[in-house]
């Protein structure tokens, strides 16, 4: 078995959720070795915060980005070798306030990453600023008095983005969790998994979770109705049960496939011209 543990001190806090996200990743990354898949061309890319440190756990190619900007990184390096498996592990704050715009083209566009969004819905490196999924009345260090915002679903915003893929996860169900990572990876295509992740420190929801998540069943993941539903079981801001697992997944050409042909098309086009007038 390949060594994915590195000798980089973990700096998590005690109970952090990140630690069970970890562990799923590992697993997902040990299944996908087994099968086949070459270590070197398992690719991670991050930004800032506290998720973004999963890349100094993990002894693969890793590549740090700006704050919300990891995703056009990782569609860079996919375009330029079609061979790597590329994730791209970022948090709320990252994804849907500074990068929201990198997060829906990529989707509408059908680019063949991996996207895990580990989310805590707080800005936890910075200790407790709000984003764009946290509950309404949040105090935090930016709303002291509590945030008069409505929380956003980013699972509908990636339905409405055309996403190809997406699905949720949560941190300490590990087993459940790896499965979901290990079935984007093999997805063609855009592939969006958020991962419930609780901070212990400034926004600890896990017991809410403990109670109120669970592993749904969607018998037909090709239907935008039925996916809808479950992700408009919970509104981020209820205390509703909160389904977990595949919601959506369909068949479609990738943006590089796309690109692909149309490289094929012009080198072909300029092959010819050259023929006829040599």
């Amino acid at each position: 078995m390949e060594k994915l543990d590195t000798n980089c001190p973990n700096t998590w806090c005690p109970g952090c959720g990140n630690f069970g996200a970890l562990q799923a990743v590992k697993g997902a990354i040990e299944e996908m070795i087994a099968s086949g898949t070459a270590k070197e061309n398992i690719a991670v890319v991050t930004d800032i915060g506290c998720n973004s440190k999963i890349a100094d756990y993990l002894n693969v190619n890793s590549f740090y980005g700006l704050h919300g900007r990891s995703i056009p990184v990782a569609e860079g390096m996919k375009l330029a070798n079609p061979k790597l498996q590329t994730f791209v592990f970022l948090g709320d704050g990252a994804a849907l306030d500074e990068g929201i715009s990198h997060l829906i083209h990529s989707a509408k566009r059908n680019s063949d990453i991996n996207v895990i969004l580990l989310n805590n819905r707080v800005f936890a490196l910075t200790t407790g600023q709000f984003t764009a999924v946290s509950p309404k009345g949040l105090k935090g260090k930016s709303t002291p008095e509590g945030s008069i915002e409505d929380p956003i679903n980013p699972l509908e915003i990636l339905m409405a983005s055309n996403a190809s893929f997406i699905s949720r996860g949560y941190a300490l169900k590990v087993q459940h969790l790896k499965k979901l990572i290990v079935e984007s990876a093999k997805h063609k295509g855009f592939s969006f998994v958020e991962v419930l992740q609780p901070c212990v420190s400034f926004l600890n929801n896990m017991q809410f979770y403990n109670e109120k998540a669970y592993e749904a069943v969607n018998d037909d993941p090709s239907s935008k109705e039925k996916a809808l539903k479950l992700i408009k079981e919970w509104d981020y801001d209820s205390e509703e049960k909160v389904p977990l697992g595949l919601f959506y997944k369909i068949q479609k050409p990738s943006y590089e496939e796309l690109m692909n042909k149309v490289k094929t098309e012009k080198e072909a086009d300029i092959l010819e011209c050259l023929q006829k007038h040599s």
